[in-house]
């Protein structure tokens, strides 16, 4: 009788840990499409990302090792406004990028890793400045060393 009963036991408590496996299994996954979602609400659209970015017209200049680079720049700000700033702030941002590349060599800007550094650099010079936001990301839109 007593055997019975402890095996009763037995099996209740593991159907309540096994209950509760399953409960748990069916919340974390929740929990991960929730955060899913969540995460891609924050991203924004491509349309969004077009009206709060601009455009750094073709730039011609001088490296360090004496060749010659032609870049193209799109800056993603955080907004409308801040990309207005970054508009009316465009001889700066032609300055800041002219005198980071003259401090460059060509071998400096080879690879992904170079052009990431110098996408960086641009980036933190720029927010330095800004007041109304900042800018999220600088994308090299044409790219050309002589």
């Amino acid at each position: 009788m007593k055997k019975n009963k402890t095996m009763n036991v037995m099996i209740i408590i593991l159907v309540t840990i096994l209950l509760l496996g399953v409960v748990g299994i069916v919340v974390v996954k929740k929990l991960g499409e929730n955060n899913a979602e969540n995460t891609s609400a924050l991203e924004p659209s491509i349309d969004e990302i077009l009206v709060s970015s601009v455009d750094v017209p073709e730039l011609t200049t001088n490296l360090m090792d004496n060749k010659f680079v032609r870049i193209s720049l799109k800056i993603q700000t955080n907004s409308e406004d801040a990309a207005a700033e970054l508009t009316k702030r465009d001889f700066q941002t032609n300055n800041i990028v002219i005198q980071t590349l003259s401090e460059m060599s060509s071998t400096d800007l080879e690879g992904k890793t170079g052009k990431i550094d110098f996408q960086n650099t641009i980036k933190v010079q720029l927010n330095e400045l800004m007041q109304q936001g900042e800018v999220q990301k600088v994308y090299i839109t044409s790219y050309i060393i002589q």
